[in-house]
């Protein structure tokens, strides 16, 4: 096993006497063993699984029905019309459709979310313990975030794919740190099926077969493996990439793989539309000077001052959610559609149209859409609004069809113990991520200013690689790429937290070496 600090010092423990070298007495054991031999693990596994049903016993008597909003309805509507593409990742809604095979209740599914992504953050909280041995005090706060956390339950209770991607991302993530410290064949095979899951669930995973390639190529296994690692999952996933731009050909006459996409980039695009010259004759698609027109007419029409205050201080996605903005007018003007599967068709060749529109323009004001667009996401990045999780059920006292059939319900009223009462506590989750995300920055910078005085194996291994990596990939992703929304950063926050312990408790234990060999870091 890798031991990232293998020397010993004048006055200190040697190295297999230190808590992190003591990782190593776990070796020769496997997961199941260390969790149940150890009567310290023992203890936190039986408070986690009690901890876990008792809160659960108890939010689900404040709040009996599930969250919904929007996304909720698409979800079930794709589940009960079988569609293989959909506004939305066609995961979450297979998931939903299998799950209606076993029950219609929205107990069962609420309870599944649940205890399936603590079961994840078990096995991901007792794999960190495993391999690096954290210090109590950060065991403990670490425990805390992922099994008496309020947010999880929130997140849980949505009929939205919040939950389930965040589960498949903590047994993803958790395979690429045992492909790192402990690599097997299996791992081919789980970690392909993994990563290919979690990118039919949210766009978000778009970066994760990136990190897995690069898991594979710092494993100590043969060539030929690391190879079959890293392609079998790019396999599936092309080969997924191929069934749903067909399934949105047959639906909406054009090939693309999100009927999402074209909608993000024309909304990303219309941040700094009045902010620069557009000139309808350079723009590439006869639809394209279209959409200008509704533009044109749209910023025309609004008192931009107001606007813009009004603009900067919502989520990035207000031209696709605001009624009246320019994408919408389009779509309502030139498709019409009388039902909900009639809409989805609409809203995919509306995205065909809306892409090389918004394309254009960033292209050709690549500095003014960094300014308008890259650098006010940047600020939503760190302190990601609470969005959906600010109000129960966005505050309205009932549900819509869909849900009343998929559930069976027996009226659409649904209640809870209160709309407001989770934004009073969840209100801090932004500022932890803000925090968390300060901490990585400082601690990086740290150790790029020290490396000079540092030997190789305390500056950098295998795993602070990959959890750096994974920090960098969802920073570029969230910023330049979509919206962000506290829900969508919740499995990132919780590695991004590991992250800051970790290297807290590694800054430790250099201070102590420091010390201990009389090196000033000077």
């Amino acid at each position: 096993m890798e031991n990232p600090f293998p020397i010993s010092l004048p006055g200190q423990p040697s190295p297999a006497e230190t808590p992190i070298a003591a990782q190593s007495s776990s070796i020769n054991k496997s997961i199941i063993q260390f969790i149940w031999n150890e009567k310290t693990n023992r203890q936190y596994l039986w408070v986690a699984l009690g901890g876990t049903l008792a809160q659960f016993i108890i939010f689900k008597f404040l709040y009996p029905f599930p969250d919904f909003f929007s996304d909720s309805y698409s979800y079930l509507f794709a589940a009960y019309a079988h569609l293989d593409v959909s506004i939305w990742p066609i995961g979450y809604s297979k998931f939903l459709a299998a799950f209606h095979h076993l029950t219609s209740s929205d107990l069962a599914l609420v309870a599944f979310q649940y205890f399936f992504l603590e079961l994840a953050a078990l096995y991901f909280y007792f794999t960190i313990l495993y391999f690096f041995r954290l210090g109590r005090p950060y065991r403990n706060i670490l425990f805390a975030l992922l099994f008496f956390s309020p947010m999880t339950l929130y997140i849980c209770n949505y009929v939205n794919s919040d939950a389930l991607f965040a589960a498949v991302s903590l047994f993803w993530f958790t395979e690429l740190i045992w492909i790192v410290k402990r690599p097997g064949l299996y791992q081919v095979f789980t970690q392909a099926i993994l990563v290919t899951v979690a990118f039919t669930i949210r766009n978000n995973a778009y970066y994760y077969p990136v990190l897995s390639v690069l898991a594979f190529a710092m494993s100590r296994q043969r060539p030929l493996v690391k190879w079959a690692g890293g392609i079998l999952g790019l396999l599936l996933i092309g080969g997924f990439i191929l069934h749903t731009r067909e399934a949105a050909y047959q639906l909406t006459g054009t090939r693309q793989f999100s009927l999402f996409t074209g909608w993000q980039i024309a909304n990303n695009a219309l941040y700094t539309y009045d902010k620069v010259i557009v000139d309808s004759n350079d723009l590439p698609t006869p639809r394209a000077k279209l959409i200008n027109r509704e533009s044109i007419r749209f910023f025309n029409q609004v008192n931009k001052e107001q606007f813009n205050d009004f603009l900067y201080t919502n989520p990035g996605n207000f031209f696709i959610q605001f009624p009246a903005s320019p994408l919408k007018t389009y779509l309502y003007k030139h498709y019409k559609f009388k039902d909900e599967y009639g809409s989805i068709v609409a809203w995919g060749m509306a995205s065909a149209d809306f892409a090389p529109f918004g394309n254009s323009i960033i292209k050709s004001h690549p500095l003014s859409f960094v300014r308008y667009f890259i650098l006010p996401n940047a600020s939503n990045y760190f302190i990601p609004p609470l969005e959906k999780l600010e109000k129960y059920n966005l505050g309205a006292d009932s549900v819509e069809p869909m849900a009343v059939y998929w559930f069976h319900y027996s009226f659409p009223r649904v209640k809870a113990i209160s709309k407001d009462f989770q934004a009073s506590f969840l209100f801090l989750y932004p500022w932890l991520f803000l925090v968390g995300n300060l901490f990585i920055i400082g601690q990086l910078a740290w150790y790029w200013v020290k490396r000079r005085d540092m030997p190789d194996a305390l500056l950098f291994n295998r795993p602070l690689i990959l959890f750096a990596g994974f920090w960098l990939a969802n920073l570029v992703f969230g910023i330049f790429a979509t919206i962000l929304v506290l829900r969508y950063e919740f499995a990132p926050m919780i590695l991004i937290i590991t992250i800051d312990l970790l290297l807290l408790e590694r800054a430790e234990n250099l201070s102590l070496i420091y010390k201990g060999s009389g090196n000033s870091g000077k």
